[in-house]
């Protein structure tokens, strides 16, 4: 079985200056891959599914440019979904985790609660997208809030504790991380949802995200399922 998939989406720029086109045309193309995966992860049955929609950095270090069409990019796509049937049909709970509340244009964020709350009940499938999202954000940002409940009361710090100052507290382990765009240098970036992928196994591809395509996702999943997972074992 598996339960959560995490995807980090690498390469739309790169795909963009290959083809000789704007890098924002790139991630124009990579929202409409992340439609398609995301339909793939409902019809393989895959309860959640988390995709890595933008860092922190992405939001305030690239051109202004980019990053207001990035912020177009997740306003029409945030609306579509409120529009779409086939969520609530599906029983799909829509998570929008990160900082983007600090960041993003308070209409963005109202679609953004509108679209959580619309499908806060659902309870079947999950699809979380990390938004304005570091791992080490979060998780400094978790050892704050246990500072401050410490001294309004008596805590015990264990992993249970930890786990639930997260932002990511509702979510289970990661057992598969996808990361696409590896072209001779696989790696993690910004520790990563790093408290569930603790024991998670990954699946890194050359491929830029653009051309990854939901027959390649199921392959990474039909690889994770024939593997043996010892957990340290």
């Amino acid at each position: 079985m598996i339960n959560h998939v995490a995807i980090i989406p690498d390469g739309n720029r790169r795909w963009a200056k290959r083809k000789g086109i704007a890098g924002q045309d790139g991630h124009a193309i990579g929202v409409e891959t992340t439609q398609k995966i995301f339909e793939k992860a409902l019809e393989l049955k895959i309860p959640y599914t988390t995709f890595w929609a933008a860092s922190y950095d992405n939001l305030i270090r690239r051109s202004r440019e980019e990053v207001n069409f990035l912020t177009c990019l997740v306003s029409t796509e945030f609306q579509r979904l409120l529009k779409d049937a086939k969520i609530n049909e599906n029983k799909i709970k829509i998570r929008i985790l990160g900082r983007f509340r600090e960041i993003m244009p308070e209409k963005t964020v109202q679609i953004i609660e509108k679209l959580m709350e619309k499908t806060e009940k659902n309870n079947l499938f999950s699809r979380t997208f990390l938004l304005a999202y570091n791992g080490t954000d979060e998780m400094t940002e978790a050892v704050k809030k246990i500072a401050r409940a410490a001294k309004e009361s008596a805590i015990k710090i264990t992993s249970e504790a930890i786990k639930n100052f997260l932002w990511t507290k509702d979510l289970p382990p990661v057992d598969l991380v996808i990361r696409t765009g590896c072209e001779g240098d696989p790696h993690n970036s910004a520790g990563f949802m790093m408290w569930h992928t603790t024991q998670s196994q990954y699946y890194f591809t050359k491929t830029l995200y653009p051309d990854f395509s939901p027959e390649e996702f199921q392959v990474a999943v039909q690889g994770f399922l024939k593997r043996e997972r010892r957990f340290g074992k």
